[in-house]
């Protein structure tokens, strides 16, 4: 082969490899290579859709707006998030109805700090939509007082309160790998109060979105990927109080080589969205 011919091909490859090149890939549960269209697709046809994100990710509250966009083309909609407190809900529909501004939401609700860069399009999306934006998480100090507790202390909210939680008594199975794995990698440390904790956030949620769920649509519910992976926690609470609902999970991972999925990663989730570690953090 000619020396210029050569380098002419071998720029077209090495041009080529850098063009292809992107911060994320897309697997099923079994390893297999997936895309943004397999994850659209499979979502119409089901009841609830957990979009397990890690926090501090760019490109997951990219794809969570983007995801959010193709399938309000689709269907009808509910949106839903662990970051929003359901004591909060009041404030989130005056927001959502224009009655408050986002300065107000700021003061009124407890809202996370990276609010305003991550979440806060997916509500504005919901509000300039006219869609509904369920805050679906037990309120923080509750959560609180069953790690200090357990379970049994929320006996003594007022009616008031327990409204902003699962119904009592939640029910909790301690042998589910992700709530025995919790105590295993805290070596001990939170006894066996922290995942009764983990779990009172994944009733509640569970609870919000099946109690806000709606014929022939959608819910679309942003949570960390810890309370929907494995198809437990979120999950696990939904096919309790409703055997027959049907969902797609998503779960966020991060590899030094997104080419393909790594072993331990397999079986997370209907889709593993594969983020290379050299990402952006949010915070």
């Amino acid at each position: 082969m000619k020396p210029i011919l050569f380098f002419f091909i071998s720029s077209f490859f090495l041009f080529s490899n850098a063009q292809n090149k992107a911060p994320y890939l897309i697997f099923d549960q079994n390893g297999k290579k997936a895309n943004y269209n397999h994850i659209i697709n499979s979502s119409q046809k089901v009841d609830v859709l957990l979009f397990g994100e890690y926090h501090d990710n760019s490109i997951i509250h990219w794809l969570e707006l983007e995801i959010t966009k193709d399938l309000f083309k689709k269907k009808l909609l509910v949106l839903g998030a662990e970051m929003l407190e359901a004591d909060n809900q009041n404030f989130v529909n005056q927001y959502l109805k224009g009655e408050i501004n986002q300065k107000k939401l700021d003061s009124l609700a407890r809202l996370w700090p990276n609010y305003k860069t991550d979440y806060k399009p997916l509500v504005d999306f919901a509000k300039e939509n006219k869609i509904d934006f369920i805050a679906t998480n037990i309120p923080r100090r509750f959560a609180s007082i069953v790690y200090k507790n357990g379970f049994d202390a929320l006996d003594k909210l007022s009616t008031v309160e327990k409204a902003w939680i699962a119904p009592l008594p939640i029910q909790f199975d301690g042998a589910l790998p992700g709530y025995s794995k919790m105590i295993q990698e805290m070596g001990g440390h939170g006894g066996e109060n922290l995942p009764k904790a983990q779990a009172s956030k994944d009733a509640t949620m569970a609870h919000f979105i099946s109690k806000n769920r709606k014929e022939n649509s959608l819910f679309i519910h942003y949570n960390g990927t810890y309370h929907s992976d494995n198809f437990e926690g979120i999950n696990w609470y939904l096919k309790k109080q409703n055997p027959e609902i049907k969902i797609v999970t998503i779960a966020t991972v991060s590899q030094m080589d997104i080419s393909k999925l790594e072993p331990q990663n397999y079986g997370k989730a209907n889709f593993i969205i594969v983020i290379d570690e050299d990402v952006t953090k949010t915070y």
